[in-house]
């Protein structure tokens, strides 16, 4: 590493700092979970359990818990049926920028990536959320790079304020920010705030984010608990499996979702599962070690740990896993997607490039249909406003 690197665990100017112990205990029980003492009897013992442990979660994401998947899809099955009935819900996200200020190795919006860069203006944004509503979603996700030069939080805002005209529920996926700036955002009519933490492990995390914000350890884990600070009424979570150890870090997700639940009751927690894809310019990067046993073992864990907790099924997934998730343990999924800028209406179309390739590009209709082919009940919004 050059020398000038600066410290990924000390903040920088005007960074807010929480007084918070979230972040020591989910690093220090991730840093001590040792997942091969768990045996076969552990395993069995979470799955009869009614109320999970955190010992238990331990349990079923170990390399013990493999022989019990069939178990573990029909135990998630029967807590996701009790909790959301049929329900699936639907959203799509737009991307509205795409400049970052971030140097990230795997991902395809990375600074140093030659790569088309665009922000759509207000009217393209109206327009794309025009096009995206006519499908009938009441459900958006708003996603830009992480440059607070490009992308400010004003910007962010009028963008919200739009959204909120034609849809029932906005959430967010932008960089992390100060508790203020999240109450800000949630005026202007955001209600969730998702983050990636990429990876729990500090020394594997510094090695992947060289420069920007983003590289700055501790800012980003506690970004949730500042949106929560900030008012929204929910929170997602996700590491990007494949990146280091991928149970170390479903377990560091899994414990830091469910600390921040007990710390604030009232909050909606959701969990995203994404593998590394392939990115422009770099075919290489693919997932380490998680296959999609393995994937599955994630999922029906987190359904398992935390039962009311909404859980997406991204489409870097194929068409095929993703339909038998739903079914499972995922509650939410997206339909309709692009990971490009600007691309629900023929004049904004293919502004910037995409951020990873996906894997499933069906439409709002298909997936609709996949739902209820099923048996299972399509749902495009979860909330009334009164």
């Amino acid at each position: 590493m050059s020398e000038e690197r600066i410290n990924h665990m000390e903040y920088m100017p005007g960074m807010e700092v929480l007084q918070s112990d979230v972040m020591d205990q989910v690093i220090s029980r991730m840093e001590a979970y040792d997942y091969n003492q768990y045996t076969a009897a552990d395993v069995q013992r979470a799955l009869n359990n009614h109320s999970r442990t955190v010992e238990d979660f331990a349990a079923l994401l170990s390399p013990a818990a493999g022989p019990f998947l069939e178990q573990m899809a029909q135990h998630a099955q029967e807590e996701t049926r009790k909790h959301f009935g049929n329900s699936i819900y639907i959203f799509t996200p737009l991307y509205i920028a795409n400049y970052c200020e971030n140097y990230c190795i795997y991902c395809g919006f990375n600074c140093h990536n030659k790569i088309r860069r665009a922000r759509l203006n207000a009217e393209e944004i109206e327009k794309e959320l025009q096009a995206i509503a006519k499908t009938g979603l009441e459900e958006v996700l708003i996603l830009t790079g992480e440059s607070p030069k490009m992308s400010d939080v004003k910007y962010i805002g009028e963008a919200c304020k739009i959204a909120r005209k034609y849809f029932k529920l906005v959430g967010l996926e932008v960089y992390p920010m100060n508790s203020d700036e999240y109450e800000y955002l949630h005026q202007c009519g955001a209600d969730f705030v998702t983050v990636f933490q990429e990876t729990y492990n500090s020394d594997k995390y510094e090695t992947l984010h060289l420069a920007g914000n983003k590289r700055i350890f501790p800012y980003r884990v506690n970004a949730q608990e500042r949106a929560l600070k900030g008012g929204m009424r929910g929170v997602g979570f996700a590491a990007l499996l494949g990146l280091d150890d991928f149970r170390k870090d479903a377990f560091a997700t899994g414990l830091h979702a469910y600390l921040l639940q007990r710390k604030y009751p009232h909050a909606e927690i959701a969990f995203s599962c994404p593998r590394l894809r392939p990115i422009i310019n770099n075919d290489k990067i693919n997932p380490k070690d998680v296959h999609e046993p393995q994937l599955l073992q994630v999922i029906t864990a987190y359904r398992l740990f935390m039962p009311f907790a909404n859980i997406t099924i991204s489409t870097r997934e194929c068409q095929r896993f993703r339909d038998n998730v739903i079914g499972l343990a995922a509650t939410k999924i997206s339909a309709g997607v692009s990971t490009g800028i600007g691309s629900h209406v023929e004049e904004v179309n293919d502004k910037g490039d995409d951020q990873f390739e996906i894997a499933d590009s069906r439409s709002v209709e298909e997936v609709y249909q996949a739902i209820k082919d099923r048996g299972l009940q399509p749902v495009m919004n979860d909330y009334v406003y009164v």
